[in-house]
């Protein structure tokens, strides 16, 4: 969510930048309703948990922001990689961090998104282990859901893409590879967090990395749809 004054720039960076920030839908400006994604919905205060963003830095994490919320604020809902999970799982492809029952790890990446008017800065991906011999059921399933990250950004060493290793996630909890797997990385939604830190816009409130607000979609939707 951000001020109308910032938000032409960062639909635009989202288009640009469709792997980390694949757009679902956008409210006009003062509407916190999805009416297209989710009409019962309030993105007041139906997203799980809430991070307060002032001139790109993380000013407080809250329940609800219904006393922030005014009529020059924009809602942008951006796919989750979460969604295309159901399909691997249903393959049966092993998701460690479900079995876990901790968060995937995200990690900011020395990869950069295109740059719109003011909003540039480093993509954030998601990692998941995952076995060899399943690699490329995975990667014929992800690319399926273009509007939930779609196809991996990068698979293997994560130094190539500017990680320096897996056990300090930046976000989310540690998974470290087990033998006989590899290590893929997708866009992630989280990447706006980390383009505020140099963009700067005086307000953005976004979601908890690793809790999402849910839509009535069903999976399969491609926006618009």
């Amino acid at each position: 969510m951000l001020p109308s004054a910032w938000a032409a720039e960062f639909a635009s960076f989202c288009t640009r930048n469709p792997k980390p920030c694949p757009l679902i839908e956008i409210t006009a400006p003062g509407d916190p309703i999805p009416r297209l994604s989710a009409p019962d919905a309030d993105l007041r205060t139906d997203v799980p948990a809430y991070r307060v963003y002032r001139d790109g830095e993380l000013a407080e994490k809250r329940s609800e922001i219904g006393d922030l919320w005014g009529p020059d604020l924009v809602g942008f809902l951006l796919g989750c990689s979460f969604t295309f999970e159901h399909a691997l799982a249903e393959a049966g492809v092993r998701l460690r961090h479900v079995e876990c029952g901790t968060t995937v790890p995200m990690f900011i990446s020395g990869l950069r998104c295109l740059p719109a008017g003011r909003f540039q800065g480093p993509m954030v991906v998601t990692m998941r282990p995952i076995v060899r011999e399943r690699l490329s059921r995975v990667l014929e399933l992800s690319a399926r859901y273009p509007h939930a990250h779609g196809s991996p950004v990068h698979v293997g060493d994560p130094a190539q893409i500017g990680i320096a290793g897996l056990d300090r996630p930046d976000y989310g909890d540690p998974l470290p590879l087990e033998e006989g797997e590899v290590a893929v990385f997708w866009g992630c939604g989280v990447t706006p967090q980390a383009v505020a830190r140099e963009a700067r816009p005086p307000l953005m409130i976004t979601h908890e990395p690793g809790r999402m607000f849910v839509t009535d979609l069903p999976r399969e939707a491609q926006p618009g749809m």
